[in-house]
């Protein structure tokens, strides 16, 4: 199988915005107190096609070594803050928010996008991970994102945090690769089409 190859950064920019998220078929990435059990730890026992693939859409352990910086909102950072160890090993990551206090080594805090922008460019950031419902939907408006992964859970949650909202115009978006894992998660790889 042959995997898609990470996103070339823009002409206007060093460095290329990428999404990897999981998200239940209803839209959602995190119950409305935060919880992502639902994703995290399935309930077993159910049997699901695989559907392979000649160019599958990208998977964690393929894309996240293809990263060099990632950049997450408040409420990303809380939920995974206290997971032992530290999820993202040496791998720098920016905090966007404007009252988390700038208290944790392992991360740099930033008040805005355009702050994180730019130390982002300073840092010399190529592959950038943006993580965050909100983060993410400001960052697509802004067109901060060129490429948008998927993994759509097999559940439907009904109510909770929206990974996409409300945008100025449509965002077209070309698959660039697909598959449906073992899991019954359809990862599916976008490249976001500015124009």
């Amino acid at each position: 199988m042959t995997q898609t190859p990470s996103p070339q950064p823009p002409a206007d920019r060093p460095w290329t915005g990428r999404v990897f998220v999981g998200v239940s078929l209803d839209g959602f990435i995190a119950r409305t107190d935060g919880d992502i059990g639902w994703l995290t730890d399935p309930p077993p026992g159910r049997e699901h096609t695989t559907v392979t693939s000649s160019v599958p859409g990208e998977i964690w352990e393929t894309y996240f070594p293809t990263i060099d910086h990632l950049l997450m909102g408040r409420r990303t950072y809380d939920t995974i803050a206290t997971i032992q160890p530290w999820l993202y090993g040496s791998t720098p990551v920016v905090v966007v928010s404007t009252t988390l206090p700038d208290d944790d080594p392992r991360v740099a805090v930033v008040r805005s996008v355009d702050e994180a922008q730019r130390l982002l460019t300073e840092r010399g950031a190529r592959q950038v991970y943006v993580d965050g419902g909100q983060l993410i939907q400001s960052f697509l408006r802004a067109g901060l994102i060129e490429e948008i992964t998927t993994c759509w859970a097999p559940v439907l949650i009904d109510s909770g945090q929206r990974l996409f909202g409300e945008l100025d115009a449509d965002v077209l978006l070309t698959l660039r690769g697909c598959h449906v894992s073992e899991t019954g998660m359809v990862h599916a790889t976008y490249r976001v089409d500015h124009s």
